[in-house]
Order: structure tokens, then C-alpha cells, then sequence
């Protein structure tokens, strides 16, 4: 790769273009930078309900699987899709952490995504991400869809195949929600903060 004029790169493929442009793109404070699709985009960040959701799954994911990396906007790299997705949380098994690049996990490492659907996020989080995530092989993805139009629903994701994934379960909002093994988890959606 080559830097010309300091402003512009001669790169070998998209990816390398692209993960140098992520590096050097400056967000406004409060706005997290994720290129979807091979276009950069800038989001804020969500309100104060969306991260107390998030915490309250966080907690819970570490209960499960103590010994394992649980980590809020981790980059996860899906280079087939030109992506670089920030998911709400990410599940790592501690030596595929430990095994990472510096700046980006590759997605195959993960074994859960977990995103939380917001106004900014929520058509990406519910179709772009969900083939992005199924075709890196990330076993499972939970999306928590407060804005779903037949009203707030838990959807889990499973048993990737050919870049899609299947719906292993799906909930609404109060309901328990069932993770498999290695989670062995059930999270209440009632315990949930009012978002």
C-alpha cells in the first residue's frame, strides 16, 4: 500500500482502502464510525435506555460464560462484505481474542453477536448485518428490535448457511428468550429497562 500526498492511498484491494479510510475517519464526539457495505457511515451514538439494555445483557453474558471476552463495540471485520461492524456486544472465546489483529476481530472468531436496535441502526442491524454476520460463519446473532414494526421482539439467530441464518427463536418483549449451549442462558426481556 502506498500513501500519495498523505491524503490518498494506492491500495492493493478494497479492504486495505477501506480499513485505512475506517482508521483515519474522525467522527463527532458521541457518533460511532462503522463502513457497511464498503461505504463509511457515522451514527450517534443511541439514548440512555439503549445502553442500559445493553449493560443488562452484558451482565448477564458474563455470568454465562465467565471465562470468555464479552466487549462492547469490538470492531468485527466481515472483508467479503466490506464491513466493519461496532455490534452493541461481542462474544469471543479468550484465545480467539488473544489470537486477533490489533484493530479489528475477525468475525469467525466471535460466537454471539448481539445488537439493540436504534433509529440509526435499526435497517442495517436488521438486514445487512444479519447476512453480513450468517456469511462470516458467527454461529449465533441476537437482536433486540424495540422498532420492529409488529411491535418490540427478541430475535435469535442460528445455524448459518450460505450467508443466511436461520430464526431459532423469536420473542416478544417481556418473554423469556432461550440461548443454547455454551450460553446455557435465558434472558427475561421483562427484566428489561424501559427503553
Amino acid at each position: 500500500m502506498d500513501v500519495l500526498d498523505g491524503d490518498y492511498i494506492h491500495a492493493e484491494t478494497e479492504w486495505d482502502e477501506l480499513l485505512w479510510l475506517w482508521q483515519r475517519t474522525e467522527a463527532p464526539k458521541g457518533c460511532r464510525v462503522e463502513p457497511v457495505d464498503g461505504i463509511v457511515t457515522v451514527a450517534p451514538l443511541a439514548r440512555v435506555s439503549h445502553q442500559s439494555l445493553v449493560a443488562h445483557v452484558h451482565r448477564r453474558l458474563c455470568g454465562a460464560v465467565p471465562t470468555w471476552g464479552v466487549h462492547q463495540w469490538c470492531p468485527v471485520a466481515v472483508p467479503s462484505r466490506l464491513g466493519i461492524y461496532l455490534p452493541d456486544i461481542t462474544v469471543v472465546p479468550e484465545e480467539e481474542l488473544h489470537a486477533a489483529e490489533e484493530r479489528c476481530l475477525p468475525a469467525a472468531a466471535a460466537a454471539l453477536v448481539v445488537e439493540i436496535a436504534s433509529r440509526a441502526t435499526a435497517r442495517v442491524d436488521r438486514t445487512v448485518k444479519v447476512h453480513a454476520y450468517a456469511s462470516a460463519g458467527i454461529p449465533l446473532y441476537l437482536l433486540f428490535d424495540s422498532l420492529a414494526p409488529d411491535g418490540p421482539v427478541c430475535t435469535l439467530h442460528g445455524r448459518p448457511e450460505k450467508g443466511t441464518y436461520r430464526e431459532v427463536s423469536r420473542v416478544r418483549f417481556g418473554e423469556p428468550i432461550e440461548l443454547p449451549p455454551p450460553f446455557a442462558l435465558v434472558i427475561d426481556t421483562a427484566e428489561f429497562p424501559e427503553a
